[in-house]
């Protein structure tokens, strides 16, 4: 596998995750929300699936077209599962 296989061009499927101040969530490369409360969201990514777990969390934005979720909540964990 190449270098270019293993890092997609931004747009072409590319996860992140960014965190800020452990209160505002951006997660890219999102494919669709399994589940979601106040307490936990379960997300497939191009990576996985992600569960993040906290309290107050709240979806803000989710676009399936661009693959871009933001959350909003006090985060405690954000863990992968395959």
């Amino acid at each position: 596998m190449s270098f270019d296989e293993k890092n997609p061009r931004p747009g072409e499927g590319a996860h992140r995750v960014t965190l800020d101040a452990r209160s505002r969530l951006t997660v890219s490369g999102v494919d669709g929300v399994e589940s979601f409360d106040e307490n936990s969201i379960v997300m497939s990514t191009s990576e996985g699936s992600l569960i993040i777990r906290g309290e107050d969390l709240h979806i803000e934005k989710l676009s399936l077209d661009g693959g871009d979720l933001l959350v909003e909540g006090t985060v405690d964990s954000l863990t992968y599962e395959e």
